[in-house]
């Protein structure tokens, strides 16, 4: 048997056991170790490297993740997702009830009652028993295609059981599971970085990475809640929503077990207190339950609004709070020198976790709460790992408390702090504040600026207090030898940091100019002054108007660039930057056709449009020289306008600017 015939034979061989495996897994089963599962995907995924011949979209190796991705195109849900809406009690639970009555007076009413899964709502494809799409739920019509990402998710198939019907159309909830989160945030509080919020955000911004190879690391899971087909003969929908749930679990799919059908809306009730109780003891977080309508044709004959499903809403737990007294106000300097007020509380168990912590977001916050030191507070914990104070309790309050007083200085460095006009934040203004060094070196080697990996809070403290550190341009001065002798330290570590401060030095010039940590310019903005500019220097050049004449540059940002560049300091690094061979002018420039007639017009897109996503139109433009902006101004030459275009037609309406429907469009795109 020759070398390819025998990696073929042993590929299909894995790729049977290894999706065995995954049915095992998600029945909640698992059957093999962690490792011994690795292992195995390891050895297919070298095989598919050395044959690439051999691989097929339904391998199990897709769900490691591939190379990044430039964005997200744009897809059209078909039916579209609507959105629920949200009950609080149980009187509005039977108001919703009547309400129905009174719209089919003769139907029999069965519930099907569902655990909400507080994740991302997904969409999924799949034609041949294939997935071939998954899209996020975007604004219910039109959402991202993530399907890349969501492939790294193990319990969502890639390939279902020969039983299913070959074309499909599911929806379900994507979320972290509560160990993955929290071995996440510990991961990266022993790297000193910042700590996630809740699971329900971190999934959020997860499915929307750009490098699904992080996704596959996060561990991501899914839960399918609902079939979408036609009623017709011959159609894998059945009549009832219960027997569907059944059906996709039948298929391959992971169901949410926490589901039941009621025949009365007091069955319904009962479902909630049950689980109002019981949700702390599960592996994902929740903050409700759905109610549906089982019957499908009553679905049908009840409608819609624009909005949300008349047979279908959402009971919305209560979010767990809890008393406690707070021991101090503590003070965190971040990276801009903006001093936020954090209560430190005494040890009190709520929603599942022991809270130590209360943020009280900035100093007007606090002083409008007016909470003191020695106050007992009632806190409030949703899915939060740090919850909020949502009230003092005044009868509590002991005769001797004093309003707590901003401080007049930073509290590491005791540089007075400044409160600049027009905002709420008191900021630290000590460039050479400890703290604030510290969080600027963190913001430089973060991942969407140098991304230098192995630098972790507490590690750059480390290199601060010893010397090695002063500033982000110091970390170019960082020899392995320096490293190895520290504490916490190896040969092999400080060789792969000196090996990615190395690599870094080739980083893209928009990631450049946003580890540079300058206000206001985030990566969107950094992006297109890299593409205008071109390099470093020439930004550094530019006049606020030249910089305004940015489209999606406005003049806080110019403002904030020309202070930057204006300090004589900043300057000072950005030379010791170039000295050490860090380049300032590596643009990955977009190929374009100059010579085009709208090379140069600046468009704006609104409204949706008939034969492609505004996304689609954006890149079409730019291929051939135009620039597409944000927001309608007086410079804007050309409005493309879609279906539902609203204000933004309006403003280019009054300022005269020339308006295309698509029609128009295209034979100007020629």
């Amino acid at each position: 048997m020759s070398d390819r015939a025998e990696a073929g034979r042993r590929v299909t061989e894995l790729r049977g056991e290894i999706q065995r495996l995954d049915d095992r897994y998600r029945a909640g089963d698992p059957e093999v170790t962690d490792q011994q599962f690795d292992a195995m995907m390891q050895e297919l995924i070298e095989l598919e490297e050395r044959h690439p011949a051999l691989l097929t979209p339904d391998s199990p190796s897709q769900r490691v993740g591939g190379e990044p991705v430039e964005g997200f195109e744009q897809v059209e849900h078909d039916p579209v997702m609507l959105s629920l809406d949200n009950t609080y009690s149980t009187d509005d639970l039977r108001e919703w009830v009547e309400r129905l009555r009174r719209l089919e007076p003769e139907a029999d009413f069965v519930f099907v009652a569902e655990l909400k899964i507080d994740g991302v709502s997904i969409s999924l494809v799949y034609a041949d028993r294939l997935l071939v799409r998954a899209a996020t739920r975007g604004n219910g019509r039109i959402g991202d295609d993530v399907t890349q990402n969501v492939r790294t998710i193990r319990t969502i198939p890639l390939r279902l059981r020969d039983e299913a019907p070959p074309r499909l159309t599911v929806r379900g909830e994507i979320f972290m599971p509560l160990e993955a989160f929290r071995q996440l945030n510990k991961n990266r509080e022993a790297a000193g970085e910042a700590l996630y919020v809740n699971p329900r955000n971190t999934t959020a911004g997860t499915i929307r990475l750009l490098d699904s190879r992080i996704v596959a690391e996060r561990q991501l899971a899914a839960l399918v809640y609902d079939l979408h087909s036609d009623l017709v003969p011959g159609s894998p929908m059945k009549n009832r929503h219960s027997q569907n749930l059944e059906n996709l679990g039948s298929w391959g799919f992971t169901i949410n077990s926490g589901w039941r059908v009621c025949s009365s809306i007091d069955e319904v009730i009962d479902f909630i207190d049950e689980w109002n109780t019981a949700r702390h003891d599960l592996p994902f977080e929740t903050d409700g339950v759905v109610v549906k309508i089982d019957d499908l044709e009553l679905r049908v004959r009840l409608g819609s609004t624009s909005k949300a499903p008349r047979w279908a809403v959402a009971f919305k737990f209560d979010p767990e709070q809890a008393e406690t007294l707070v021991h101090g106000i503590g003070v965190h300097v971040g990276r801009t020198g903006t001093l936020t007020p954090v209560a430190e509380l005494e040890p009190v168990f709520v929603g599942g976790t022991t809270v130590q912590r209360a943020t009280l977001h900035n100093y007007e916050d606090l002083a409008r709460k007016d909470v003191r030191i020695g106050d007992t507070v009632r806190i409030e914990k949703g899915g939060e790992i740090i919850p909020k104070v949502v009230e003092v309790r005044l009868d509590r309050r002991p005769k001797k408390s004093v309003p707590y007083e901003v401080p007049s200085a930073c509290p590491v460095c005791d540089h007075p702090v400044v409160k600049f006009e027009g905002e709420v934040a008191v900021r630290c203004v000590n460039p050479a504040c400890p703290e604030v060094v510290k969080e600027s070196i963190r913001h430089f080697v973060s991942r969407n600026a140098m991304n230098i990996e192995g630098l972790g809070g507490r590690l750059i403290g480390q290199l601060l207090s010893q010397g090695l550190l002063v500033d982000y341009t110091s970390l170019y001065s960082l020899r392995a030898s320096d490293l190895e002798e520290l504490e916490g330290w190896g040969e092999i570590s400080a060789r792969k940091l000196e090996a990615e401060l190395e690599k870094s030095k080739r980083t893209e010039l928009s990631s450049v100019l946003f580890a540079l940590g300058i206000r206001f310019v985030g990566q969107r903005a950094a992006r297109l002054l890299a593409d205008r500019f071109g390099s470093l220097e020439a930004i550094s050049e530019a006049t606020t108007e030249a910089l305004v004449d940015v489209d999606g540059i406005g003049e806080k940002v110019a403002a904030s660039l020309r202070t930057f560049f204006d300090d004589g300091e900043n300057q000072t690094r950005i030379g010791k930057l170039q000295t050490a061979g860090v380049q300032l002018d590596r643009v990955q420039r977009r190929t374009v056709d100059e010579s085009h007639a709208l090379a140069g017009k600046r468009f704006i897109i609104t409204g949706t449009l008939a034969g492609r996503s505004r996304s689609q139109a954006k890149k079409e433009l730019e291929a051939v020289g135009a620039l597409v902006g944000g927001s309608v101004s007086s410079r804007t030459d050309y409005l493309l306008a879609g279906d539902k275009a609203g204000s933004k037609l309006k403003k280019a309406e009054d300022l005269g600017i020339e308006i295309l429907d698509e029609e128009a469009y295209l034979s100007l795109l020629g």
